[in-house]
């Protein structure tokens, strides 16, 4: 039986880029698309914000101290936007009926981000690709994907990522990192766990939405997830 119906999936943009984390990897977009295409014909109903991580990292890039914070971030903005373009173009090669929604207007790659039509396209099981973040700098696609699962009124937020859950310190460095099957918004806080930036896990605390945490590579456990199995961590 389903236990999710109306989903928000967060993918950062280093997984479209493969094993090198760059770019636009063939096997990697194929395989997203893939998992999306085997929910979806349940009636799963499903929006996507996608991170540009794996062209520009606004943050990462402002760091460097020769562009300015502000347009570093829309710069690391324009990027999740070019995901955006491929993930509509892949999605649309397999017959899924999607809409790319972009959160500032960007002529001739997508549909600027307007709150009544986004609900009918997602009430119509139209698969949302959210790209632009939030609109704004200084925002991550973390609060993009936060407040947009709130703005649709989705069952769950899915972060994946390629590790598969919260741990209680980093699974790469310590082997003994204990890992959280279901842990609160406040022992999440409480640890200073690394889950998602404060901004977008305040806000999805003070919503009640869940969040689970997942690695996205593994093949099938997005249907896992849906139906219910124990995949990655539940934070709620």
């Amino acid at each position: 039986m389903m236990k999710y119906k109306k989903i928000l999936l967060k993918l950062s943009g280093e997984v479209l880029g493969g094993k090198n984390g760059f770019g636009i990897d063939e096997k990697a977009i194929k395989y997203y698309i893939n998992e999306v295409e085997d929910i979806v014909k349940y009636g799963v109903k499903l929006a996507i914000v996608i991170g540009g991580g794996n062209f520009i990292r606004g943050n990462e890039l402002s760091s460097k101290g020769f562009i300015n914070h502000v347009r570093a971030d829309y710069m690391g903005m324009l990027a999740t936007v070019i995901n955006g373009i491929a993930l509509y173009e892949a999605l649309s090669s397999k017959n899924i009926k999607c809409r790319h929604i972009t959160a500032f207007k960007v002529a001739k790659t997508g549909e600027l981000y307007n709150h009544d039509n986004v609900i009918k396209y997602f009430d119509e099981g139209q698969v949302l690709i959210f790209s632009g973040g939030t609109g704004n700098p200084l925002f991550t696609t973390d609060t993009a994907a936060a407040l947009r699962a709130v703005e649709i009124g989705a069952d769950i937020l899915l972060k994946g990522t390629k590790v598969d859950g919260v741990y209680s310190d980093d699974p790469m460095k310590n082997p003994n990192a204990k890992k959280y099957t279901t842990i609160s918004f406040d022992e999440v806080i409480k640890n200073e766990l690394k889950v998602m930036d404060i901004t977008a896990f305040t806000l999805c605390k003070e919503n009640k939405m869940p969040i689970i945490i997942f690695d996205a590579g593994k093949p099938g456990d997005f249907k896992k997830l849906i139906f219910g199995e124990d995949i990655g961590s539940l934070i709620k």
